[in-house]
């Protein structure tokens, strides 16, 4: 059933008249869909399956069965039409070409000697001439006409004697007659020789074929070239496109120098590429660039290693410290001559002085008041406490408020403005509500009852779900509550732990950090660990509790234990927990929960230092150290 692109363009009209019968529209994608079955050689079944994916199985069913019609009666009228091709063909391949000229010249002199009924010879147009004449010269005699004297000058030809003019050179032409008097009598003027002229050369040039069937000319006798017309027909205005677009890509193209645009002034690249030379590097020069990466890479191995023991021993941390103070010019038992606390107000560089009024400066007997101001953590509008209801306050205005919506429902009934609710009918008041309408259709009536109660059932089910917060909503509001507003202030707790070394404890910080929304540093050192966390009141509440209660931290011990391979188990570990230090910042200094393995103090330190709160180390250090000490002693 496949077709070619050629036969489904011929067939596209008739394929879209077919539509248009089944379906009622023009439905440019059915078409195309039919187009494409038929292209593609689809029987009867699939074509219907591949129809019903835009009409229903009949329609589609009506369709399949034209478009099989009309591809069988395209396939036969294309066979005929083959066989008369053929056909004709061989009847010209066989009847001989001397027979075909012969014929030719039987149908020319049949065509001279015969006229067609119609057709005006020469000699009926001499008969009509002669009548013509000899009516004009009776007219004249009836009438007396005295012809005027032809005057020496040549006079203008009005309308009607250039008409008749130009009507007799076509009829001289004709009849081959070169001076025939005019039908008034008139001589022929030089305006009726051009129009005689005129009309032999609009006349048709006459077709003379020589002995091979070639167009000769008559006066020269030399083989001359017809003018051919162009194909109509799709096809062949397909294969002449086709042959001139192959002829203008056979075409060279034209030099640089002919176009229009071309620019002398730019340089064009010769054709040819330059042979480029070998260039042979020295002897020994990449030797010497290897020799340079592994001395660099030691070198910066044994800066690696020199800083690392800088860090260990702290000798990079002293070595920063003593660039940072401030260097003396005296011995460090020696005495100043002047304070640094005095330096400021004092003029002279001594105390050797009778009234020391005379060398302070800027002091006098008023008294400076400092500018009062506001604490950071003060809110700059006052907090409005929200007033708190009882439960029987709760329910008498919640009636309120339902008695004063139910009057404003009345009024817009009464008014017209919203309709009147339907009964509020139930199974238990079903006789008192309705009386004899019940007793008439009972089923009726109770299946009315049912679908009533079922659709208040629904719409309260509906407005509940609409009010139902989603899960995105349900934790965003969590973290909400959860959250504290830290930009007046950020509440800071600083813990020491003696021990971290227990997994699920570090989890249980962590966790409880992230879930409260806490920010904080946790610092493990052998010798003492440092939680350090920021966030609201409440929070810090929560997770107080959770450092000093919630957590039982008797694990590290019995995990301490096990490290050190103690005998002395009944000895117990005092202060595994210690709140070390808790107040208010005024901004954050970390921005999530980290934990960080220091190995040495100062390491430790480091990191603090880092954003900016070494002092949080320092006092649980000291603490740490004293506590060390403490247990020593006893």
């Amino acid at each position: 059933m496949s077709l070619s692109r050629k036969d489904l363009e011929d067939l596209e009209p008739v394929i879209d008249k077919a539509v248009y019968k089944v379906t009622g529209s023009d439905d440019s994608s059915l078409v195309k869909t039919a187009i494409n079955c038929l292209y593609k050689g689809y029987d009867k079944d699939k074509t219907i399956y591949k129809l019903e994916a835009l009409i229903s199985s009949s329609k589609a069913s009506r369709l399949a069965d034209k478009l099989f019609a009309v591809h069988e009666d395209y396939v036969d009228h294309r066979k005929s039409r083959k066989r008369k091709e053929d056909k004709h063909r061989k009847y010209e391949d066989d009847y001989p070409k001397e027979a075909k000229k012969k014929r030719e010249d039987v149908k020319e002199e049949t065509n001279d000697s015969d006229p067609s009924p119609g057709q005006l010879t020469a000699d009926k147009i001499k008969d009509m001439m002669a009548k013509a004449k000899t009516m004009i010269a009776q007219k004249k005699q009836e009438i007396n006409f005295v012809e005027p004297a032809v005057p020496s000058f040549q006079p203008e030809m009005s309308e009607k004697g250039r008409r008749a003019a130009e009507l007799q050179a076509k009829i001289q032409a004709t009849m081959g007659i070169m001076s025939l008097p005019s039908l008034s009598g008139e001589v022929v003027t030089k305006a009726q020789t051009d129009a005689l002229k005129q009309a032999q050369l609009s006349k048709p040039t006459p077709l003379i074929l020589d002995e091979f069937g070639r167009t000769i000319d008559a006066t020269t006798g030399e083989a001359v070239q017809l003018t051919h017309h162009a194909p109509t027909l799709k096809a062949n205005i397909r294969a002449k496109r086709r042959e001139q677009f192959k002829s203008v890509q056979d075409k060279p193209p034209e030099e640089i120098s002919d176009s229009l645009f071309f620019d002398s002034r730019v340089g064009t690249k010769g054709s040819s590429r330059t042979k480029r030379s070998f260039k042979f590097h020295e002897k020994g020069k990449f030797e010497s660039i290897a020799q340079k990466l592994r001395t660099k890479a030691q070198l910066e191995r044994l800066q690696g290693e020199i800083a690392h023991a800088a860090k260990k021993t702290g000798i990079a941390s002293a070595a920063k410290l003593a660039t940072i103070q401030p260097k003396h010019d005296f011995a460090e038992g020696d005495v100043p001559d002047v304070e640094w606390w005095d330096s400021v107000i004092m003029k002279t560089n001594s105390y050797d002085i009778e009234k020391i009024s005379q060398v302070l400066e800027g002091i006098t007997q008023l008294v400076e008041h400092p500018i009062q101001m506001k604490p950071p953590a003060e809110p700059t509008k006052q907090v409005q406490l929200p007033v708190m209801l009882t439960k029987i306050e709760r329910k008498k205005l919640r009636r309120q408020n339902r008695s004063e919506n139910l009057k404003e429902e009345q009024e817009k009934i009464r008014l017209g403005l919203l309709p009147p609710p339907e009964p509020k009918v139930r199974m238990a008041n079903l006789m008192r509500v309705l009386g004899t309408e019940a007793v008439q259709d009972p089923t009726k009536i109770e299946a009315h009852v049912r679908a009533q109660m079922a659709k208040r059932q629904k719409a309260h089910e509906e407005s509940n779900a609409s009010r139902k917060l989603t899960t995105e909503q349900r934790k965003d509001k969590k973290a909400k509550k959860i959250k504290e507003n830290t930009r007046l202030g950020v509440n800071v707790a600083v813990y020491r732990l003696k021990s971290l070394k227990n997994p699920s404890n570090k989890f249980k910080i962590e966790a409880n950090c992230k879930q409260l929304f806490m920010t904080g540093f946790v610092i493990l050192n052998k010798d003492c660990n440092v939680v350090v966390v920021e966030g609201g009141p409440k929070q810090q509440n929560k997770f107080k509790r959770l450092m000093l209660h919630r957590i039982n931290w008797s694990n590290e011990k019995k995990s301490n234990k096990n490290d050190e391979d103690s005998d002395d188990e009944g000895s117990e570990m005092t202060k595994e927990c210690v709140l070390v230090w808790e107040g208010t910042k005024k901004n954050r200094a970390f921005s999530e929960i980290i934990f960080k393995m220091a190995p040495t103090e100062l390491f430790a330190r480091e990191q603090f230092r880092k954003h900016g709160v070494e002092e949080y180390w320092d006092l649980a250090f000291k603490g740490a150290v004293l506590e060390a000490a403490e247990e020593v002693n006893l």
